[in-house]
């Protein structure tokens, strides 16, 4: 069984929205750090947005003012939602928790145990 699952991916034209989903067991859902990260083709994976438990979010520059990263607690799911895309935002998208406190940004890759299979975000200009 998969420990994360991502959903939401999609093709959208600049200036649109999608929302990404990462859906997690509980013990993570509870006690982890999530983030979201992305990877273009010929680039390397790079942070994007992080939440800890305690609700406190941090931002890559690049995005802050157009993507929320917020937790779902009811249904145990992290959420990506992304505004005023554009055609650099074009990617694969991956979720990813770790068990220690998500920490300065931006967080170290490394220390996340786990990641989704990532979901496709295209954005055309």
């Amino acid at each position: 069984q998969a420990q994360l699952a991502e959903s939401g991916g999609g093709s959208v034209q600049a200036g649109g929205s999608l929302r990404l989903s990462c859906t997690a067991t509980a013990y993570i859902f509870s006690h982890y750090c999530m983030g979201w990260f992305r990877q273009a083709p010929g680039k390397e994976r790079e942070a994007i947005a992080s939440v800890d438990t305690d609700g406190t979010t941090k931002y890559w520059d690049s995005v802050k003012g157009r993507f929320t990263i917020f937790r779902d607690n009811a249904k145990r799911t992290l959420h990506l939602q992304m505004d005023s895309l554009k055609p650099e935002d074009t990617a694969m998208y991956y979720c990813a928790a770790r068990a220690v406190f998500c920490g300065s940004w931006p967080p170290d890759q490394k220390q996340f145990n786990y990641w989704g299979q990532g979901t496709q975000v295209t954005v055309s200009s």
